[in-house]
């Protein structure tokens, strides 16, 4: 009999499916935001603007943003574990990674409700 012994935080199927899903949000997205513009075509800040201050969009732009960065943290996450083997710097780098990520989240809520 074959014992398997299974060692490390194993996030497997999840975060699989996890960037499928938001990669396939985001591409639905972007491509709603193409038919906007070219439906809108805006000029202008003003032009642009008009196109974010529905509140549908606002919210579809957050759910991309949230689904972008959480694309961006698998990633990142699993290029770490893979490449970086010295724990405390592999640490430090997913930290900084959390804290960049998080900062840009703020950043793009701030943009998107400031108007």
């Amino acid at each position: 009999m074959v014992k398997r012994v299974v060692v490390g935080a194993h996030y497997g199927l999840r975060d699989w499916l996890g960037q499928r899903v938001t990669a396939i949000f985001m591409a639905l997205y972007l491509l709603l935001l193409v038919i906007v513009l070219l439906a809108v075509q805006p000029q202008g800040y003003e032009g642009w603007r008009a196109i974010f201050t529905l509140q549908g969009m606002r919210v579809l732009t957050a759910l991309f943003f949230t689904a972008l960065f959480y694309h961006a943290w698998v990633g990142m996450r699993d290029i770490l574990m893979d490449y970086i083997q010295a724990t405390i710097l592999r640490l430090s780098l997913e930290v900084l990674v959390i804290v960049c990520l998080a900062a840009y989240a703020l950043w793009a809520l701030e943009i998107l409700w400031s108007a």
